[in-house]
């Protein structure tokens, strides 16, 4: 009692003290761990001039009518001055309120093809992983089957898929055979919308299963048998062990998930490159369309579509995980 009562007292001086400033504590760092700092100095340089200087550029072009034609450039010996004018706010203002209202139809479809496929892929992760985890002849093989779609490359897996999915192909063989109906899987707009959830969950599933196995194994056994014991069914074992068990691992691959599916560019458009319907566009794809798929090209509304998508992803994980801590912090 007495140690508790001590570490309680040294805790509130410690909040007591006022606490160094913002460059005061990076030169205590520094002191130190100057060897990490050394260490990640290489990877920051390379980030800021791959990721940081890009970044810049495409903010600050958002806020200007930039666009293949007006955008300075060298033909030969020739330079042509760039040409284009600042706007300020005005591409985010079409893109939200224009008359055409472009971004709201993708935003929508982008939040129910992020929230539908993350809970297939999670879910169907998350019944592969227990049912792996349990004793059975051939689990190694299964495992291996399971794994797959994964291990294959997306654009050769998404191919596959486009092929299966064609008119004629053996999904519409399978359906005819079933007597079931046979949709233009590639050019319906809502068969379009169901084949890209199931390509995309097809392509996702495996990461999530192996990351919940890994997790499964981490369980101590001693628990479920303290629970069997108790005389918990093997519902109540799995929500009440299993679940907490894994919920260090669900909340990390679940942010993930929606980070990946939200900027899924390469199922949606692999499986119906530039032919694809407007409504089936997700945001990011509907950014590439605004860039490449128009003259002349909008680079200034295509980079503010990439700014939008950033932040929105930005807040949304600032959210999720200080809900999650919340969370933690109850349990």
């Amino acid at each position: 009692m007495t140690v508790a009562v001590q570490g309680r007292a040294r805790k509130e001086r410690r909040d007591r003290e006022p606490r160094p400033g913002l460059i005061a504590r990076l030169r205590r760092s520094y002191d130190q761990h100057w060897y990490a700092w050394v260490m990640c100095t290489p990877v920051v340089v390379v980030l800021a001039v791959l990721v940081g200087y890009p970044l810049v550029q495409g903010v600050i072009l958002t806020f200007s009518n930039a666009n293949s034609l007006n955008v300075g450039r060298t033909i030969g010996v020739n330079h042509i001055p760039d040409s284009y004018t600042w706007i300020g706010f005005h591409n985010y203002v079409d893109l939200l309120t224009g008359p055409d209202n472009q971004l709201v139809p993708h935003f929508v479809w982008t939040v129910v093809w992020t929230f539908v496929c993350v809970v297939l892929t999670v879910g169907t992760g998350l019944g592969l992983a227990v049912l792996m985890n349990r004793k059975m002849r051939g689990r190694a093989v299964y495992r291996m089957l399971l794994i797959l779609p994964w291990a294959v490359p997306t654009f050769v897996t998404v191919f596959s898929w486009r092929l299966l999915l064609s008119d004629g192909g053996a999904v519409d063989g399978l359906l005819g055979a079933l007597h079931l109906p046979q949709p233009s899987w590639l050019s319906d707009p809502l068969a379009m919308k169901v084949a890209a959830i199931l390509v995309n969950t097809w392509v996702g599933f495996p990461f999530m299963m192996l990351s919940f196995l890994g997790g499964l194994q981490s369980i101590p056994s001693e628990l479920y048998e303290a629970a069997e014991m108790d005389g918990a069914t093997p519902w109540q074992r799995f929500t009440q062990v299993t679940l907490p068990g894994l919920r260090p691992v669900s909340s990390t691959v679940t942010l993930l998930g929606i980070i990946w599916t939200f900027n899924q560019f390469n199922v949606i458009y692999l499986l119906f490159g530039s032919n694809g319907t407007d409504s089936v566009q997700i945001l990011v794809t509907y950014a590439y369309q605004l860039f490449f798929g128009q003259m002349p090209q909008d680079y200034a509304e295509s980079a503010a579509v990439g700014v939008i998508c950033l932040s929105i992803l930005v807040v949304f994980t600032g959210f999720y995980r200080r809900w999650m801590t919340r969370n933690e912090a109850a349990a």
